[in-house]
């Protein structure tokens, strides 16, 4: 799926006040546009040229001087590599090994998926800034990438993605599988998944083989993209861009949610949502209009409701 940032831009208008004028140019560019994406390629000549990963290194350098009993964990896992890509295929790969492949195999697949598409390191990026920009218990770019496991789930299900467009099913649902267990989170390979994606707490968070989820989404636990479960075929939602899902909500069929739509916790999706509406209940229906076009970026849970 193409990366469209302009949504981006509303991040001064929703709410978005924790990443001030000088840190949106370091990553999103001088005017919100552009985030700095570089390929594993790029990257390997100099990580001036990625202020994301110069900024982890950062920030983790710092971190070993504060707490020393971690000094070990995070050289190994950050200060030693060179880039963010091979920095991740490390350390998701201390997570996904099992008995069937070993950590150096599992880190050998990812690493492949990453030079045969680059694009997933763009992927990586804006998800990092995503999570930074939105969660507000998250102080620096380094926490996601060490600690967060809907961070660690989403990208290692782009890893699994990536294997299932190269007809390698049976390696993606092994990913499948070993992401489900380990971080409790359960994405089809086949689903279509877009970036600046926030997977906030993260745990039973379901989405199915067909579902579609757009750029600048946030998706709260227990949150199921689910399908009615007598449908064949194309049977899952179809998320847009901006969509804020509260935690449990529950959206099932072959259903459309609109743009900078939201859907309020607890709530039982079973019919299309307009775009900038709030839908609530079971089942749910409209009771209002988010505060801003974006709900994802302004993560307010609550709705503007109609009288």
């Amino acid at each position: 799926m193409a990366v469209n940032y302009q949504n981006m831009k509303i991040v001064a208008q929703c709410g978005g006040q924790r990443l001030h004028e000088q840190h949106a140019a370091l990553y999103f560019g001088d005017n919100f546009d552009t985030l700095f994406i570089m390929t594993i390629h790029a990257a390997k000549k100099t990580d001036k040229l990625d202020p994301v990963w110069q900024t982890i290194r950062k920030e983790t350098a710092c971190e070993v001087e504060r707490e020393p009993v971690l000094a070990s964990f995070l050289h190994a896992t950050i200060l030693n590599h060179d880039t963010l890509e091979t920095a991740l295929s490390f350390h998701l790969a201390h997570s996904l090994d099992s008995p069937a492949a070993s950590a150096l195999l599992v880190r050998e697949v990812i690493e492949e998926a990453f030079i045969s598409d680059p694009s997933i390191g763009g992927a990586i990026r804006a998800d990092i800034c995503a999570v930074f920009e939105r969660d507000s218990a998250c102080g620096s770019l380094s926490i996601p990438f060490l600690y967060f496991k809907g961070f660690h789930a989403l990208q290692s299900y782009r890893i699994a993605h990536a294997l299932w467009l190269q007809g390698r099913t049976s390696l993606a649902l092994y990913f499948q599988n070993r992401i489900s267990c380990e971080f409790g989170v359960d994405i089809h390979p086949a689903a279509r998944i877009g970036q600046g994606i926030l997977m906030d707490h993260a745990t039973g968070i379901v989405i199915g083989e067909t579902a579609v989820v757009g750029n600048n989404v946030s998706i709260m636990q227990s949150v199921t993209l689910g399908g009615t479960g007598k449908e064949e075929g194309d049977r899952h939602p179809k998320v847009a861009d901006g969509v804020l899902l509260s935690a449990g909500a529950k959206i099932l069929g072959n259903i459309h949610i609109g743009e900078g739509a939201q859907v309020m916790a607890g709530s039982v999706v079973l019919r299309d949502v307009p775009p900038h509406t709030v839908v609530a209940g079971v089942p749910a229906k409209v009771i209002g209009k988010p505060d801003c076009q974006a709900p994802a970026l302004s993560m307010n849970h609550r709705a503007c409701c109609d009288e």
